[in-house]
């Protein structure tokens, strides 16, 4: 455990579900995991009872669960919820299909459960709407529209450019289908979950409209990316919003969990369960103060996202992990530049740059 961990309490110790397997959280939440195949090797998603029986504990013909998150589309995935199916939901159906966000990791599968047990999804618009525009891998948002995106960002390493090119097909491939209609969540909303009511709360910057859920008598926050225990949350822009400034939303964001308790339990879709929200809010805008920083002493001279990247992520990456850094320099040098504190330049080679504005030294 590194040191920013210990400021932090996992009241489940090490325990994690295997796969095809639950853990009880609290009365009606069960913790599963499901395998990734990347380096973020797991996605946890949660099962929330969603309807409760009479006071002598009978439970009626309408009991189920809302499950949170799905996994991506993989036989590994599939295989892991049929074990859950026989196992795991004592012998209740899923009634609800509730995503976070459209990333592959949480909406993956949510065509194929929803189908499987005639289950709505719930999401919030702006997730709904990029999930059916990448699985159906419009223009703008399919996988090659990325390459151009980061050539203009300096990549010019012809093995890594032609392994990105290769990806094109990489969002449908994890998320073949997601369901014709959806059930619209809001900030705000209290989306009522068996004996308790979910706060949601919308996040920006990882996500276009990413929520997390809020239940007061639990006292759990469901995080899903917005608050991560081990890793700080991957924030880039992309191809479909060239000018963004994911950074800046991300951070404001995180004033929207102020008014939790700190001794909530927060629910994270990667990592362990653990207390210490805020606490470890406190170390994410801290580490994101270091990068920018960082970034703000290279940019002594002109510096494209690419060259940044070896200065934030000192180590090998591969193409997935490329595409993240990639998008994270550049989310951090737009931060500085709509702060004004650098200059952005086009130049003769048709790359991108950023420099100290001279002026505000």
């Amino acid at each position: 455990m590194n040191a920013l961990e210990s400021q932090l309490h996992y009241p489940l110790g090490d325990e994690v579900p295997a796969v095809g397997a639950v853990v009880d959280i609290a009365p009606g939440v069960r913790w599963l995991r499901m395998p990734l195949p990347f380096a973020l090797d797991h996605i946890n998603l949660w099962l929330l009872v969603d309807r409760f029986g009479d006071a002598a504990g009978d439970v009626d013909a309408d009991a189920g669960w809302t499950v949170v998150d799905c996994g991506v589309a993989s036989d590994a995935t599939m295989a892991g919820w049929a074990s859950i199916f026989a196992t795991g939901l004592d012998d209740l159906p899923l009634q609800r299909v509730l995503a976070t966000h459209c990333h592959p990791d949480h909406i993956g599968l949510a065509d194929w459960l929803s189908r499987r047990w005639q289950a709505p999804l719930w999401m919030t618009t702006g997730e709904y709407v990029f999930a059916r525009m990448m699985s159906a891998a419009l223009p703008g948002v399919d996988g090659s529209a990325a390459l151009p995106h980061f050539q203009r960002h300096g990549l010019r390493d012809a093995d890594m450019l032609e392994k990105m090119q290769s990806r094109k097909n990489y969002y449908p491939s994890l998320v073949p289908a997601v369901p014709d209609c959806y059930t619209r969540m809001q900030d705000g909303q209290l989306v009522a979950i068996g004996d308790h009511e979910w706060r949601v709360i919308t996040g920006f910057g990882h996500a276009p409209e990413h929520a997390s859920l809020y239940c007061a008598k639990l006292n759990i926050l469901i995080s899903g990316d917005m608050v991560l225990p081990r890793i700080s949350t991957n924030v880039s822009v992309f191809a479909i919003e060239p000018e963004a400034n994911p950074l800046t939303l991300y951070l404001d964001s995180l004033d929207k969990f102020a008014d939790l308790p700190d001794d909530v339990l927060v629910l994270p879709s990667h990592g362990k369960p653990f207390r210490g929200l805020h606490t470890r809010i406190a170390q994410l805008r801290a580490h994101h103060v270091a990068r920018l920083a960082e970034v703000m002493e290279a940019c002594q001279t002109w510096q494209s996202a690419a060259d940044i990247v070896p200065l934030m992520f000192n180590r090998a990456l591969d193409a997935h992990q490329l595409s993240f850094a990639l998008g994270e320099a550049l989310a951090h040098l737009h931060a500085l530049w709509y702060d004004r504190l650098l200059r952005r330049k086009k130049d003769h080679d048709g790359v991108i740059r950023f420099r100290i504005d001279l002026e505000q030294k």
